[in-house]
């Protein structure tokens, strides 16, 4: 046995010594850091335990108001008088628009187009917003208004996409997953991760908020439109407490037993799970989404009673009910179906769309703050993309505007978030990201940053590579907390 021994330790040159040597290391390095996720001995038993996070968080949840089909910076946050001096003229040379590619309907060589709106400073802060948004002007100074902001999309599908997953393409896991994932549930008796659609479907559906490679039980919960978000609720008249939790632990058997040998099936180990919750959720969940215990005050805050707003300052109102009760996430639609898409008619696409969430965005900022949840709740507001400076159509009043990812505004409030500033800036025409560009990927990382996990740590080994939500771009916009 010695000999044997010997003969399978015996390094017969300096060269093999050092080989070996260095695959040992590389293997504790490794399992070093497929530790520090919790994986490197496979998934954990309940991957929705509450994990530390990386850095102390300014934020716990994070409602974020997606405004879907891309809302015109120009028009809205980013004034651009220049145009007033260019209208009609194509893009001046000394702009390069060539190295923009050409456009989703090839609209760069139209003539440009100013803005028709009416721009004021608002608060302390002196933040410019147009007439479109008279509500939420009255919260800028809690507003960090990041106006260089840039994607790699061209279309809607693509652009929502990049905005929620980091890429255009589908398959990759959502920003509420990779949060799901990084930090676990904060309670047991609601989903952790939440979207809200308004009439129509997000465009590209569940890609938006899928755990894409990550376990399928870190995917968003779609709630639904109206009085019942949750469908079966409630279990059949007659049926006991213990007959429900008596048929949960022998569907549990059933499944663990079925599931031994797939124990590498997220779906199956997802649904298994699923099943827990609803059944956690019946008690829970009716309280948590009925708004008839606002006051008529609070809903009227929203812009509940009105017929333009009652749909979005619903789902706005139920938002800060889930993050009070301790959803980590919670992702709200306005114009599902990319109704903020103005090819055509601005003017009429834009009073309708700012007027359905104007109003219930201000009053998700008033209400948060009044109960003292802004400090922990960053509310994010943007869509996919911005438009552009040219006409589109007509050259007249019923002009519209098309996609422009080169150069967009978004805004961040609470959290942590230092508002009554402006972040970056586009050229003098809105076409580009001039000053302190901002990628996708930067956005992300300082969303992630802001709840406590570095992008660079959340990670999740898949084929050999750990992969991390900013794939391999993102830096941290600072400017934002400090």
């Amino acid at each position: 046995m010695l000999d044997k021994l010997r003969h399978h330790w015996r390094v017969s040159t300096r060269r093999e010594f050092f080989e070996q040597a260095g695959s040992g290391l590389a293997t504790i390095a490794l399992a070093s850091l497929l530790g520090e996720d919790g994986w490197a001995a496979g998934p954990p038993s309940d991957p929705l335990a509450p994990k530390p996070p990386h850095i102390p968080p300014k934020a716990k949840n994070i409602i974020w108001c997606f405004m879907e089909g891309g809302p015109s910076h120009i028009d809205l946050f980013d004034p651009k008088p220049a145009l007033e001096k260019y209208i009609g003229q194509q893009v001046p040379p000394s702009f390069h628009p060539e190295t923009l590619g050409v456009t989703g309907f090839g609209t760069n060589k139209n003539g440009l187009m100013p803005t028709r709106r009416t721009f004021k400073q608002y608060g302390q802060s002196g933040l410019w917003v147009s007439d479109w948004l008279p509500y939420i002007a009255e919260h800028v100074d809690d507003l960090a208004v990041i106006r260089s902001c840039q994607s790699d999309a061209v279309n809607h599908v693509g652009g929502v996409c990049q905005m929620n997953t980091g890429t255009i393409l589908a398959g990759r896991p959502s920003m509420g997953a990779w949060v799901t994932y990084g930090l676990g549930s904060a309670r047991r008796d609601l989903p952790t991760f939440i979207v809200m659609q308004d009439d129509k479907e997000i465009l590209g559906g569940v890609q938006n908020y899928s755990a894409g490679f990550l376990p399928a039980t870190y995917q968003g919960t779609l709630f639904r439109q109206g009085d019942t978000p949750i469908l079966n609720l409630k279990p059949p008249a007659g049926t006991t407490d213990a007959q429900q939790r008596n048929k949960l632990e022998f569907l549990k058997a059933l499944n663990e037993r079925f599931s031994l040998d797939k124990l590498d099936d997220t779906e199956l180990d997802a649904r298994t799970r699923s099943y827990e919750l609803a059944y956690q959720m019946q008690s829970a969940a009716p309280e948590a989404v009925d708004l008839s215990k606002e006051t008529e005050a609070t809903k009227k805050l929203y812009g509940m009673d009105e017929p333009e707003t009652a749909a979005y300052g619903a789902n706005c109102l139920m938002a800060r009910r889930l993050v009070e009760r301790g959803v980590r996430f919670v992702e709200i639609y306005s114009g599902s179906g990319s109704r903020w898409d103005a090819h055509s008619d601005l003017a009429k696409n834009h009073t309708q769309n700012c007027k359905s969430a104007d109003k219930p965005v201000a009053g998700l900022l008033a209400d948060l703050k009044s109960r003292g949840l802004l400090k922990d709740t960053l509310v994010v507001w943007g869509g996919e993309f911005g438009r552009t400076p040219f006409f589109q159509g007509a050259m007249d009043e019923k002009a519209g505007r098309d996609h422009n990812p080169w150069g967009f505004t978004i805004f961040m409030a609470g959290g942590g978030v230092k508002g009554g500033q402006t972040i970056g800036s586009t050229d003098e025409l809105g076409l580009r990201a001039e000053e302190e560009p901002h990628h996708v990927f930067d956005i992300h990382a300082s969303i992630l940053y802001l709840l406590g996990l570095d992008h660079l740590k959340t990670t999740f080994m898949r084929n050999g590579r750990a992969e991390r939500p900013t794939v391999t771009g993102g830096k941290l916009i600072t400017k934002l907390w400090t």
